[in-house]
């Protein structure tokens, strides 16, 4: 995602939706109020789910004309600065995070023995409140176009629902690996890798 925000507002809005996300969940029960084994636990290693760099980022000056990549959020990182670059892997490290974030989420929530429908559902809104935040960094054009964009195929400004995502793979789990998927496309082109957190918690039947 195209991203120009300065750090402080980044920070703002991320505090802001993050809050507002977590009270959500708090007064509809979905989440517990994190103690020091919850924030960590055993069954999900705490070094994993999160942005690693694997290459520099291209000091290229912006590209014109017709875009090789199929990817357009590709193909925008590839017409900016080497300046604008750097800002725009800053912010998709932000997102890793959380995403990230919701891998320790799900590992947790299957070791309560939370449903896969009620795991899937909560992770689809905690992706839905990472786009937010991290929306919050583009131009109103950016936002705009990808707005349109999923008002056509889902919509919803955000993207599709969870119940939307249950009619395409037939299986809350599908639904719950698509929530926490990232595009290795936009990541790469950043220099950037996702590092997914594996669980050693099984998955409720």
């Amino acid at each position: 995602m195209i991203l120009r925000l300065t750090s402080t507002r980044l920070v703002q809005r991320a505090a802001l939706v993050a809050a507002t996300a977590l009270t959500t969940a708090l007064s509809a029960g979905l989440v517990a109020v994190p103690t020091a084994s919850a924030a960590s636990p055993a069954h999900c290693a705490g070094s994993c789910g999160g942005p690693a760099v694997v290459a520099p980022l291209s000091q290229e000056p912006p590209a014109v004309g017709a875009c090789t990549s199929p990817e357009p959020v590709v193909c925008e990182i590839r017409r900016s600065t080497p300046d604008e670059r750097v800002e725009q892997r800053d912010i998709r490290m932000r997102y890793l995070d959380l995403i990230g974030d919701m891998d320790h989420v799900r590992c947790t929530m299957r070791a309560e023995g939370r449903s896969p429908e009620e795991i899937a559902r909560r992770l689809v809104d905690m992706r839905n409140d990472a786009k937010e935040i991290t929306r919050a960094g583009m131009t109103p054009e950016e936002v705009r176009v990808l707005e349109a964009r999923n008002m056509v195929k889902y919509g919803n400004p955000l993207g599709p629902t969870a119940d939307q995502l249950y009619a395409k793979y037939d299986s809350w789990g599908k639904v719950a690996d698509a929530a926490t998927r990232t595009s290795r496309a936009v990541d790469g082109e950043l220099g950037l890798a996702y590092l997914p957190c594996p669980c050693d918690v099984p998955a409720a039947a």
